[in-house]
């Protein structure tokens, strides 16, 4: 039971890594948002007010005000750290809810609009694990899990990378199961 907790677990924050790094940039396939490296910038059509097919100095500005209004909950025309949290939070929300509903298409065999534990599974579960258990025991020492995330930090994911999966490792992975621990600990 725990090896499979340990290969779903890899292959979860493997698989999230992977895909985060591929949305970041590009368009958003559930939304049509262009995409840059801070994440989602805008839509064309809400920014081409008159739609015209074009989009001007005046519209990029009034789009960014209109955003900048809404954030401003109490109208006092600025943004304190507890507004633009919420902001950041509403953004994230909407940004998890359509990668959640893109994994259901993506993932729904019996399509129920629901994922199962079955569903879930990685389609190359046994693969990684191979690739992770360097000397082929059929379990992953810590020194091979090591092993595994300087490769994935020398590839930009990671503490010390530049990547967009590198607020992936190191959550989900540790002695804890989900409490982030082992970004803190030092490798033997």
């Amino acid at each position: 039971m725990k090896r499979a907790i340990l290969i779903s677990t890899i292959a979860a924050v493997t698989l999230t890594a992977g895909a985060g790094a591929a949305l970041a940039f590009g368009k958003d396939r559930m939304g049509g948002h262009h995409m840059g490296p801070r994440g989602q910038m805008f839509q064309f059509e809400e920014v081409d007010a008159n739609s015209d097919g074009k989009i001007t100095q005046d519209e990029i500005a009034a789009h960014f005000k209109a955003k900048f209004d809404a954030a401003d909950t109490d109208k006092d025309g600025t943004l304190s750290a507890e507004e633009m949290t919420a902001q950041m939070q509403a953004q994230q929300a909407e940004r998890m809810g359509k990668r959640a509903k893109h994994m259901i298409v993506d993932r729904d065999a019996n399509d129920d609009g629901k994922l199962s534990f079955e569903e879930m599974q990685p389609k190359k579960q046994g693969k990684m694990f191979d690739r992770l258990d360097r000397d082929g025991d059929g379990a992953i020492s810590a020194e091979e899990f090591a092993q595994m995330q300087d490769r994935m930090e020398k590839r930009g994911f990671g503490p010390g990378g530049h990547g967009e999966g590198k607020r992936m490792m190191g959550q989900g992975m540790g002695n804890g199961m989900g409490n982030g621990d082992c970004q803190n600990k030092p490798r033997q």
